[in-house]
């Protein structure tokens, strides 16, 4: 599991477009986002350097926390 600190992240609609961002490249993926912290907690088999660059490219650049 990997945290990642995404500071743009404001509402429910940016929880939306992460998770989409993040279930389109691995759709086993579970996803857990908190706006208050702006902490998001990703379950993928996929390397954190790709979910953060999918992020990147929906807008939401993101950093391990």
């Amino acid at each position: 599991m990997f945290q990642l600190r995404v500071n743009d992240m404001t509402c429910g609609h940016c929880v939306k477009t992460i998770t989409k961002a993040v279930t389109a490249m691995d759709a086993e993926a579970s996803l857990e986002a908190d706006v208050e912290t702006k902490l998001v907690r990703i379950d993928s088999a996929r390397p954190v350097a790709e979910l953060i660059r999918a992020l990147d490219a929906a807008g939401y650049p993101a950093t391990v926390a």
